[in-house]
């Protein structure tokens, strides 16, 4: 960033979620210093609001911006998400369903001996080792609990959010321009650049130019600063990655309850999101071309939603699943679906869009040689990508359903990263996962709760006929005391649907205590 006064300039090509988010980031971080920061957005160019979820990242990003919850969810019909429910990815008896968490402060009193029953098990031993009766974050989502405890429950819950993705868009382009973030409708033709292969300047409709010292591609699938005019190479995840399609249909909010979790529901050749929002539900197909077409995929969806007779528009996407080589190119940051994409199954990106932007931020107004920081901050997020990607290629890889060939077609191929190999073979054979991933050091994108859930939901432990009763071994897991403990840590929360009445826009956080 120039000591100077003279102003530092950022075009941003694209608005949606992630072009207002790195606008906000932007002015924040630089709201001391002289800095012109536009975003350019097309008129013609659809932005598409299904149901999103997020993890507990946005939470910290809203707090960043100065933003409350009462700020930013009832404008954007959006509610509290306490994790995931995976139901019908496994058929082993028992495991039909799991519940993924977020970690949380209280964990600590539950997760060693969920650790233990897991360990236990995978070393031939006859335990419960299913994790939904260890977490508190499990219960609250069965209860439709909101994660918000009581004032005289002094632990914090993780947790994230579901929202209507246009809306929170708008809701960050206000909030932007209130920092200066200047807004400009255009389309943009062309992209030029300089002699030495920087982006000089986006060519508009009207035959003007913007000019910029530092660019950022927020134009989607499109990448039409990055990709196309710098020519930054893009890796595709197809080879363990199938899906590259989805479908959705909206419907209305249930009327006995809002959830506060996301469902995850596998069908033939993908699996449907449920997303509850306050003012519908939504609902998405993820699911593999090669092996299902868009009509086939349709059809199937609106009979899981019981929609076949309805008159319900159904909107078809395509996703490009993988990432750019590097994400800051010369003077061109670029973000969202310009980035890359990983199908949505953990609600990471616009996670990865925080981390990209803060990376970016730091490493920037970073001290030293501008090209070695260039390189570490490309090494640190497509590690980021990878290492997410790592984690939902073992959902498909470790599915235990042998009915479709989609399924089966995940569960036979060998194309996994080291990585990932070390991870499964580290549980299959009965080894300490935890010390495993503290080795590879990538506790920072998936801890060691997230995996233990993962392959212990899916039921990934030894023919339960070969397994040996051991009243020594179940004593070690006191599961009578877990459930007491969490019984009694459920009192603390309140009914999720009220809490989102009693929310006023523009007000305060609703009293819990």
């Amino acid at each position: 960033m120039p000591a100077d006064l003279t102003p530092f300039r950022v075009a941003i090509l694209g608005g949606g979620t992630a072009g207002w988010m790195a606008a906000c980031l932007m002015a924040t971080r630089w709201q001391d210093r002289p800095v012109e920061i536009t975003v350019i957005e097309s008129p013609e160019i659809g932005i598409v609001g299904v149901g999103e979820g997020s993890t507990p990242q946005l939470n910290v990003f809203f707090r960043t911006l100065g933003l409350t919850e009462a700020d930013w969810m009832p404008a954007c019909n959006a509610t509290w998400k306490n994790g995931i429910r995976f139901r019908r990815w496994s058929s082993a008896p028992g495991f039909d369903s799991y519940f993924h968490p977020f970690l949380s402060v209280i964990d600590v009193h539950t997760q060693q001996a969920f650790f233990l029953s897991t360990l236990l098990r995978r070393n031939g031993y006859d335990v419960p080792a299913h994790p939904d009766a260890f977490f508190l974050s499990t219960r609250l989502a069965e209860q439709r609990l909101a994660p918000l405890p009581a004032r005289q429950f002094p632990f914090d819950m993780a947790y994230g959010y579901h929202f209507d993705a246009f809306l929170v868009g708008q809701c960050l382009a206000r909030f932007a321009q209130s920092l200066g973030v200047r807004h400009q409708q255009a389309r943009v033709d062309a992209v030029d650049l300089t002699d030495s292969g920087d982006v000089a300047a986006l060519r508009l409709d009207d035959g003007s130019r913007i000019t910029a010292d530092l660019f950022v591609d927020s134009s989607g699938f499109r990448a039409l600063i990055g990709q196309r005019a710098l020519g930054v190479p893009f890796r595709a995840f197809t080879d363990n990655l199938f899906a590259d399609a989805a479908v959705t249909l909206p419907t209305p909010p249930d009327p006995t309850g809002t959830n506060a979790h996301t469902t995850a529901t596998a069908l033939d050749c993908g699996w449907v999101w449920d997303i509850p929002l306050r003012n519908r539900t939504g609902n998405g197909y993820v699911y593999a071309s090669a092996f299902c077409s868009a009509d086939a995929a349709e059809q199937e969806l609106r009979r899981h939603l019981d929609l076949l007779d309805a008159d319900v528009e159904a909107r078809h996407l395509k996703m490009r699943v993988g990432r750019v080589e590097q994400h800051w190119a010369r003077n061109c940051l670029s973000v969202g679906l310009s980035q890359g994409f990983i199908e949505p199954l953990e609600a990471t990106a616009l996670h990865l869009v925080q981390a990209t932007v803060e990376g970016f931020l730091d490493a920037f107004d970073g001290e030293g040689d501008i090209e070695t920081r260039r390189a570490a901050f490309n090494a640190r997020i497509n590690r980021r990508f990878d290492g997410v990607r790592d984690y939902i290629v073992c959902h498909y890889r470790m599915n235990r359903r042998d009915d479709t060939p989609y399924w089966r077609a995940n569960r036979e191929h060998d194309r996994l990263s080291d990585s990932l190999k070390a991870i499964l073979s580290t549980w299959f054979t009965g080894a300490d996962l935890s010390a495993e991933i503290e080795r590879q050091g990538i506790a920072d994108i998936y801890p060691a709760l997230s995996w233990h859930c993962l392959l212990a939901g899916y039921g990934q432990y030894p023919d339960p006929t070969r397994l040996r009763r051991d009243p020594a071994a179940e004593a070690r897991i006191d599961r009578p005391g877990i459930a007491d403990f969490l019984d009694r840590c459920q009192l603390n929360f309140r009914d999720h649907r009220t809490l989102l009445d009693a929310m006023v826009p523009g007000g305060r956080h609703p009293a819990v205590g």
